[in-house]
């Protein structure tokens, strides 16, 4: 009976392509219902801030084109501020994330579970940018002005250099004038000089 045991060959697995292509597939679809489902909750709680934001986004003057305040869809979804900041849902999907873009990397300025936290720090910044350029617009009109300032006395002081040349010119020329006359009142009284009281004569 052993002999006969040892002797049985057994059952081979079959592997099928087909199959293991099946559960791939499948695996790959629930991660990605997953990863939808979690891309809709950020975005629904974005939504939400942004209608926090709303009465904000209304007292923006229309001309003021820096700022955005809209939910962009994406992987993951955003509520983009301006250019450089935006809001992103963390990992867990119920904490607020504020960061920006600057020249040393990407700096977080607030991280909050409450959007209405979140929304007063974005209207905080709104108007700390909106004072910003308020203030760079008011100096370039200062600059410009000093500028202009400069620009007109220095045309003012090349009109009176040119002004004041030729009395210059006239007042040399009448040095010279009186400076050769006297040269020849000199030499003439120097030869009547010589011609009447010369002893030779």
């Amino acid at each position: 009976m052993s002999n006969q045991a040892d002797n049985v060959v057994p059952h081979a697995k079959v592997r099928s392509l087909r199959e293991a292509m099946r559960k791939v597939r499948l695996a790959e679809a629930e991660r990605t219902d997953v990863i939808i489902d979690l891309q809709e909750t950020g975005k629904a709680r974005l939504d939400i801030l942004c209608k926090e934001l709303d009465g904000v986004a209304k007292e923006i003057p229309e001309d003021e084109e820096q700022f955005m305040l809209q939910v962009v869809p994406g992987n993951p979804p955003r509520l983009w501020v301006d250019v450089t900041s935006h809001v992103v849902m963390a990992r867990d999907r119920r904490t607020y994330r504020f960061a920006k873009d600057t020249r040393l990397g990407r700096t977080v300025l607030l991280e909050a579970d409450s959007a209405n936290d979140m929304a007063d720090c974005i209207t905080e910044y709104v108007a700390e940018r909106m004072i910003d350029r308020e203030r760079a617009l008011e100096s370039d009109w200062l600059l410009k002005r000093l500028r202009a300032d400069a620009d007109k006395a220095l045309v003012e002081a090349e009109e009176r250099r040119k002004t004041a040349q030729p009395r210059k010119g006239a007042g040399l020329a009448t040095v010279v004038g009186v400076f050769v006359v006297g040269l020849a009142v000199g030499v003439a009284g120097l030869v009547g000089y010589a011609w009447f009281f010369n002893p030779l004569g």
